[in-house]
Formats: C-alpha cells, structure tokens, sequence
C-alpha cells in the first residue's frame, strides 16, 4: 500500500503494515532510504529491500547490521543481492556511476567490519571506495606507503580502535575532508570504544571530524555526499 501526498503526485510512504518506507527520501536529499537491520526479522528485511528497490530501479538499496539469519534470508529470497558477510550489509540494484573517491583507511584488522561497512555504503551513495587496511599507526610505514592513494582521495574515512590515533596522524598529513570513526576494538578497559571516541574528538589535528562508535554507515554517507559534491 502507498500513501500519496495530499495534493497528489508521487508516492510518499510503502505501508508494510510493519513500516513505513520513505519513499521521497531520494527526491528531497539524494539518497533513498536505508534499512537498519537490528530488531527487525528477516523477512521484513527482506520485504522492506524488496519495496524498496521496487520504488528505486534505477539504483541501489541498501540495509545494514544483518544477523546471520538475515543474511540467509537475503541470499534465499533476494538472490540478485550483493551481499558482505564480514559488513554485514546487502545492497539490491545497481549503484549510479561513481562521482568522486573516499579512501576508507583502516588501522588493523580487527577494524575490518566497521571498514567495509563504510565502504559498502560509500558505494551504494554514490562514491568510489578504495579501502586501504592494516595501516594502524603501530607500523608507521605501511601508512607512509600508502600516500599516494590517500592524498589524491577527494575524501578520507578513518577507521580506527585502542587509542585511534590513526585520524590524527592523518590529519597532520592530509588536506582533504577527514572523517573519523572510533571503533569499539581495544585491550582492557578501552570501556567499548568510548577511549578511541573521546580521542577522535578531542584530535590535536585541525580538520578532523568524527561520528559515533562503530558508525561506518555514518561515516560512508557524509563521505559520499562530500566526494559527490567536489567530482
């Protein structure tokens, strides 16, 4: 069932009975609306990605934080999925020529569900992901290696757990917007990512933003948009 705004025109809302999909989401802000898998059963994920591809042809869906059985689902109902079991995302449909590219740089890889959850959705938004990982600042070199790829990049994800001083040290190095993403991977007390949080935050490098714990999805998404914006 649709829902159509009150003077007519396009559909509003996909009424699943158990949700209601945002249909003009990618008309008022480029992007079409995102399932979020925690809490919800497989087979409404499945329904709502379905809707939403229905509603979206001419791109791609993605949903996000699947559980085992979700993924399972996904892979029985919606066989044409695109499906990364270490990010646990499945993306439906085609994404858009890629504008503009966000190096996704990862400290260790133990990062790495958080780094392909950004990347993933990097791409499903619209961008060209290119994922450089096990550079943590523990092996300065492997980062210093990697220069070249990371300052051509029109946008910069860092990804990064225990203390997180990978953003900081790149934002010594770099110009181009950096995000950061503290991630909830640490010895001892590092209190599920609050310490690399608190150090994202509290960066000594000037330009350095970040976004919640664990939050690669957030973090792919402003990047999208930034490196779609300056292609």
């Amino acid at each position: 069932m649709t829902e159509r705004y009150p003077n007519g025109g396009a559909p509003e809302i996909a009424d699943l009975g158990f949700a209601k999909l945002d249909l003009q989401r990618a008309a008022r802000t480029g992007d079409p609306e995102v399932v979020f898998g925690t809490g919800k059963t497989p087979g409404q994920i499945v329904a709502a990605l379905r809707a939403l591809h229905h509603a979206h042809p001419d791109g791609a869906v993605l949903a996000t934080r699947l559980s085992d059985e979700a993924i399972a689902a996904c892979r029985t109902e919606l066989p044409d999925a695109d499906i990364d079991e270490v990010a646990r995302v499945a993306m439906l449909g085609v994404p858009a020529s890629p504008r503009g590219r966000v190096a996704v740089v990862g400290a260790g890889t133990a990062d790495l569900p958080v780094i392909r959850e950004c990347a993933a959705t990097v791409r499903v938004f619209g961008s060209d992901p290119d994922v450089i990982v096990d550079v943590g600042v523990a092996g300065l070199h492997r980062l210093l290696a990697q220069r070249d790829r990371i300052d051509t990049a029109d946008v910069v994800v860092a990804v990064a757990g225990m203390e997180a001083a990978l953003p900081s040290v790149l934002g010594g190095l770099i110009g181009a917007p950096l995000i950061a993403v503290p991630t909830s991977v640490g010895y001892g007390w590092h209190m599920e990512g609050l310490t690399a949080w608190l150090a994202t935050l509290n960066s000594c490098a000037p330009g350095v933003v970040t976004v919640n714990v664990d939050n690669g999805f957030g973090a792919g998404v402003a990047a999208a948009r930034i490196a779609r914006a300056t292609a």
